[in-house]
């Protein structure tokens, strides 16, 4: 949770839009403007926010494809350990590591490592589950999930003064501009 750096609870000022392309233009004026703190929140998804709003990229497909190499690594290492060191075995005069015998099991390990670390991982990269958010606290905010656009400019960011941040937003053509309680 964020914490705001003024001590009056504000977690941020929220603007209403009635369209998709006005929250759009608004979030392109308000990165121009210098505003990095924000988040956009709309009934449904909207690409060019995703580039306008969200700079930064995840780590997780790189995260994704070292635990699927420590899978595979994991079921080869198993299978040699109990094939070749702790139960040799001569079955029709074949040498303990025939590696082409430890290609599925391997294989396996590496989708299931890469699975289980694409779930976990995008849960908690994406700080979920998540029951509770300052924005709940906007009684326009439950529109947001049927018609309405919502830009949240956080008082976090190092642009944000209160009078000029909800007249900015204003300026933009919100419907609304409503304080966020953190």
């Amino acid at each position: 949770m964020h914490v705001s750096k003024d001590k009056t609870g504000l977690y941020g000022l929220m603007a209403e839009f009635d369209s998709a392309q006005g929250i759009v233009d608004a979030s392109m004026k308000a990165v121009a403007a210098g505003y990095s703190k924000m988040e956009a929140y709309t009934p449904f998804p909207i690409e060019e926010l995703n580039d306008i709003i969200h700079k930064k990229r995840t780590n997780l497909p790189k995260l994704v494809l070292f635990m699927a190499f420590c899978g595979m690594m994991t079921g080869f290492t198993l299978q040699y350990w109990a094939s070749v060191i702790e139960y040799p075995m001569n079955i029709g005069g074949r040498p303990p590591a025939t590696w082409p015998a430890f290609i599925v099991p391997s294989y396996e390990l590496t989708i299931l490592f890469s699975a289980l670390t694409a779930a976990i991982g995008m849960l908690a990269l994406n700080g979920l589950p998540q029951p509770y958010h300052p924005v709940f606290n906007v009684d326009r905010f439950s529109l947001a999930s049927s018609d309405k656009f919502f830009l949240v400019i956080e008082a976090e960011d190092a642009h944000f003064a209160k009078d000029q941040t909800s007249s900015f937003l204003q300026s933009l053509g919100a419907k609304g501009v409503y304080d966020v309680a953190e």
